[in-house]
């Protein structure tokens, strides 16, 4: 993966990793774009957390602010980040999944050979 898009991901990893924000995405998922005041209204958090894990949020590059009138300042979210951390993830589990795949197969093979080698008989036991 380009550097960066796996800085994207890191960054994206690092801001899914409070729960305060998670709750904050699913919240604009659910509810559209917001202002902190509103996400206050609707989370046990206080406006000012808000607008720090917002702050956070919006350089993960995960909510964009949109500017209103009255200095009200709406957050929306953004898909974009989010997908290149999904193929950050595809990309290490198929990774992955090749390796569990080639020892797997090597595995198989070294029982397979222990299976068809005459086993030799053990001396001073008598059938």
């Amino acid at each position: 993966m380009p550097p960066d898009l796996e800085a994207t991901a890191e960054k994206v990893f690092t801001a899914l990793t409070d729960p305060t924000r998670r709750t904050i995405l699913a919240a604009l998922a659910a509810g559209g774009p917001a202002t902190a005041t509103d996400l206050a209204d609707r989370l046990p958090v206080t406006r000012q957390a808000i607008a720090k894990h917002l702050a956070l949020l919006a350089e993960a590059g995960l909510v964009t602010a949109e500017h209103g009138e009255r200095r009200r300042v709406r957050y929306r979210l953004r898909s974009a980040p989010m997908q290149v951390a999904q193929q950050f993830l595809a990309a290490l589990a198929r990774d992955w999944d090749r390796q569990l795949e080639a020892l797997t197969k090597h595995l198989d093979s070294s029982a397979r050979e222990r299976s068809t080698t005459p086993r030799e008989k053990t001396r001073g036991h008598h059938a």
